[in-house]
């Protein structure tokens, strides 16, 4: 009976497959309701996994259309992403050196999110896509395009209403890293300073290699 019962809590924990006009509906779902958003802010917790480091930080971000982007960490202090539309800048504190990247260069993690500052479509900007749900939500996973060589898995946690409300990227080598997002609020003003990178006192820029 006890074996009977854990196989049967497995079997309701495993993720299955939506339907796929379902699966349509909830990519529509998703799509509308970002394409309608002029800007969002929201408090985030990034986890990241490989390499030897088990690493926890948080921040704010803020996303404006078309095509801007600003992670402004607290913990760290100071440790800055910034992507004005043209170009994306990272700084972290103490560094002597701020890096600047073409944004069209952009191999960055939190890239994938870039797809939330035009006009989402989902099935466009992920290769082999499914839509699994289980007892923990819904999840739309598959491969960010242009990113094949670096990540091997993307996916995101939704609502039922269409919200992104975690994010994992699994990379090719093992790396995993974690974007919980919480406190969102839609169609915030935003400042064009926001988006504006002005380095510290004698801190110069440098142009970065992709990726970053």
């Amino acid at each position: 009976m006890l074996k009977r019962t854990l196989l049967l809590a497995v079997a309701l924990a495993a993720p299955s497959l939506v339907r796929a006009q379902d699966a349509d509906t909830l990519l529509r779902r998703v799509d509308e309701h970002y394409n309608r958003l002029t800007s969002l802010r929201a408090r985030y917790t990034e986890h990241y996994a490989g390499m030897g480091i088990d690493r926890t930080e948080s921040g704010t971000l803020l996303l404006k259309k078309p095509g801007r982007m600003r992670w402004s960490y607290d913990q760290p202090e100071g440790k800055l992403f910034v992507l004005d539309g043209k170009f994306a800048w990272f700084y972290t504190p103490g560094d002597a050196q701020a890096q600047r990247l073409p944004a069209k260069q952009l191999d960055d993690l939190r890239s994938p999110l870039r797809f939330l500052l035009g006009h989402t479509q989902l099935k466009k900007e992920l290769d082999s896509l499914t839509v699994t749900q289980d007892t923990h939500g819904i999840h739309i996973a598959g491969v960010p395009r242009g990113m094949e060589q670096r990540m091997h898995r993307l996916t995101l946690d939704v609502t039922s209403t269409g919200e992104i409300q975690h994010m994992r990227l699994e990379e090719i080598d093992g790396a995993i890293t974690e974007f919980a997002f919480t406190q969102v609020q839609e169609n915030v003003p935003t400042r064009e300073a926001d988006f504006v990178f002005t380095p510290p006192a004698g801190v110069t820029i440098v142009d970065a290699l992709s990726p970053v």
